[in-house]
């Protein structure tokens, strides 16, 4: 449904993105891969937003240490991704998603991201000023960033039996952001929202991205 495009970001670096919807659309939103790149998964959930009417783009966050990664959901995907991750500059991977916003225009715009864009869209609320709404889907990242100041209104969503985010963070989160929307998924693990991995959880998502459309309808109308 979309198109790849290339973005430059305010250092001058070059990063390609995928995008999806109308540029007329009313609002906007940026939706931030897992550890895999913007690979079919994060693709369709893009096309997923521009059929509810939003101009969508998904920046592939990576690029600044491997160009091009489209990875899988085997143990030796998730390797290869936790190591590119391990290479990126926070400060210049949100140079990056500044760069996604900008293109979107005007408009509101939200952002939203899984995994380790979990943890990016938390920092889309707290470390930019772009978004009028941020949801964030089970962000292995945001506990131990969590006493960030939000600046746009913060959705939050955990698995309950996820490996790499006990219930005590989430609790912490919580204390950390009285005023966030947060849901937790019971018996959901994690990546319970992704059709492509074994862990997911066809009930759990649904009910997570309605709630994430609803957030977005009330916060970008």
């Amino acid at each position: 449904m979309g198109a790849t495009i290339e973005l430059t970001a305010s250092d001058g670096f070059k990063l390609a993105a995928y995008t999806a919807g109308s540029a007329d659309a009313h609002a906007g939103i940026v939706v931030i891969q897992e550890i895999f790149g913007v690979n079919h998964h994060i693709r369709d959930m893009a096309d997923r937003f521009a059929a509810k009417g939003y101009s969508v783009i998904a920046p592939a966050v990576y690029d600044r240490a491997e160009r091009g990664v489209e990875l899988g959901y085997t143990q030796a995907d998730i390797d290869a991704g936790r190591t590119i991750r391990m290479k990126l500059d926070d400060a210049k991977l949100m140079l990056d998603v500044e760069a996604a916003a900008a293109h979107l225009g005007a408009k509101k715009k939200g952002i939203v991201g899984y995994c380790f864009g979990g943890t990016v869209a938390f920092w889309g609320a707290t470390r930019s000023r772009s978004f009028a709404a941020a949801s964030s889907w089970y962000g292995g990242g945001v506990a131990g960033t969590r006493t960030e100041r939000a600046n746009c209104p913060l959705q939050l969503h955990f698995g309950e039996k996820d490996a790499s985010i006990p219930m005590t963070d989430v609790d912490a989160i919580r204390g950390a952001q009285p005023n966030a929307e947060i849901h937790v998924y019971m018996g959901a693990q994690h990546g319970f929202g992704c059709n492509e991995r074994g862990s997911f959880s066809k009930p759990d998502y649904e009910l997570a991205q309605e709630r994430t459309l609803a957030f977005f309808a009330k916060h970008l109308a």
